[in-house]
């Protein structure tokens, strides 16, 4: 039987790459065989972070691997366009898309939430995936299809979030629930060319984004509490998932959300 998550030969760009859950991606794909290009708006690690090593991501895979890195503002039509190009300049083609980038503004009602916050959060985690799939699509239909005939393989990093109601974050829920719903429409358009778009909903995990949380020991149990499994979860738990809705192990699968999320969303 063939290796199900064998990724070797394909062309993988992971946004968000440099930290957290973007750089555990990166590295998983890599592990796999894929071709990364890494992209961030910086090669280097984001203050408070978990991570052991410290060197950026693409130097970490280039160790046994191949990846570069390629500055980008996912905001940006330009930036993605040029990563994209980036991809193709260095590897040929590009087969798989992993959305990751994204930020949290930090917890507000709405009638506090700032304008501007909302703004940033819609122009990274919503505004960015569009971009991404809208670039990275249009590159797939160009290129020949793989041996199997699939022509991509795009996974987008969504939240629970995006499924239920998060207290005082009308922001984040706001831009994750358009980008589960995204997913799925995008699915849709493109099962008959055979271009898989699927999305991860993480829940609670140990990373620098909620590391002010864990150190507040109240907090700390409120999330601990919110989940039914007995830990909270580690980026390793949303790249196992990733890699499978890579592989060919999903090879039936699209608009599917997948919830790496402890029984979050179960109760």
């Amino acid at each position: 039987m063939s290796r199900i998550l064998n990724l070797d030969g394909r062309v993988a760009i992971v946004t968000g790459s440099s930290s957290g859950v973007g750089r555990t991606i990166a590295l998983a794909l890599a592990s796999e065989g894929a071709s990364v290009v890494c992209s961030d708006v910086t090669p280097d690690l984001r203050p408070g972070g978990y991570e052991e090593e410290t060197a950026p991501t693409h130097e970490l895979i280039a160790k046994t691997g191949k990846a570069i890195f390629q500055k980008a503002d996912v905001s940006s039509p330009e930036d993605v366009e040029a990563l994209v190009a980036s991809a193709v300049a260095a590897f040929g083609r590009l087969d798989i898309l992993v959305n990751n980038a994204g930020v949290f503004c930090g917890q507000n009602r709405i009638a506090e939430e700032s304008v501007e916050a909302f703004d940033k959060t819609m122009a990274i985690n919503t505004r960015g995936t569009f971009l991404g799939m809208k670039y990275a699509i249009a590159q797939m239909m160009r290129q020949p299809p793989r041996p199997s005939g699939d022509r991509g393989w795009i996974v987008n990093i969504s939240s629970i979030g995006g499924l239920v109601a998060l207290s005082m974050e009308p922001s984040y829920c706001a831009s994750k629930g358009a980008v589960t719903n995204l997913t799925r429409q995008v699915a849709v358009d493109y099962a008959p060319d055979k271009i898989h778009v699927n999305g991860v909903c993480p829940g609670f995990l140990k990373t620098a984004m909620v590391r002010s949380a864990l150190e507040d020991a109240a907090l700390h149990k409120e999330l601990h509490d919110a989940s039914p499994w007995p830990h909270l979860g580690t980026p390793e738990d949303v790249a196992k998932a990733v890699l499978f809705l890579c592989s060919d192990g999903a090879s039936w699968m699209t608009g599917t959300m997948v919830n790496v999320d402890g029984g979050y969303c179960a109760r």
